[in-house]
């Protein structure tokens, strides 16, 4: 009996506009500037989802909720991650942890941090130490130390729930 692992890595971007809410890892941060997109803009769960997909080859999160679909125009990123994971139990895995970097100038996101992994933890079924969030700056260079956007990498262990012959 052998258990298996996988790993998956995830990306992505938004800019960000003036007058939108700004949501990282399930919680809404105080700023003047939000995600724009489709669904709540969430960015760090958008990465973290596709890392879960890509580690089972289960394409990314835009094959799973198609961006063009009014059904998820608006929608609680929450609700993704939450229906990623689904699949990925699915599929006979479970989360072994997540490492996530946030790219952003400002604002500053240590003070929800814990908050984030509190709400991350709980949508996965893990303890919260299975969840890392850390956040750097460009150092003011590009779209992100510009302030017109922000972007996180997710990485990702999964091992299988049962023992494989």
């Amino acid at each position: 009996m052998i258990m298996e692992y996988r790993v998956g890595n995830g990306y992505d971007v938004h800019p960000l506009e003036e007058g939108l809410p700004f949501i990282l890892g399930g919680v809404r941060i105080p700023f003047h500037k939000g995600s724009v997109a489709h669904s709540d803009g969430d960015v760090l769960i958008h990465a973290l989802c596709d890392a879960l997909l890509g580690a089972l080859a289960l394409g990314d999160i835009g094959k799973l909720f198609p961006e063009n679909s009014d059904l998820y125009k608006g929608i609680d990123s929450r609700i993704l991650l939450r229906e990623s994971y689904k699949a990925v139990k699915e599929h006979g895995f479970s989360l072994c942890n997540a490492d996530i970097t946030v790219l952003l100038q400002e604002p500053k996101i240590s003070p929800y941090e814990d908050k984030m992994r509190a709400t991350l933890a709980k949508d996965l079924h893990v303890k919260e130490d299975r969840i890392s969030i850390k956040a750097t700056t460009t150092e003011k260079l590009g779209y992100v130390g510009r302030g017109d956007g922000v972007s996180v990498y997710a990485s990702v262990l999964l091992q299988s729930v049962e023992q494989r012959d």
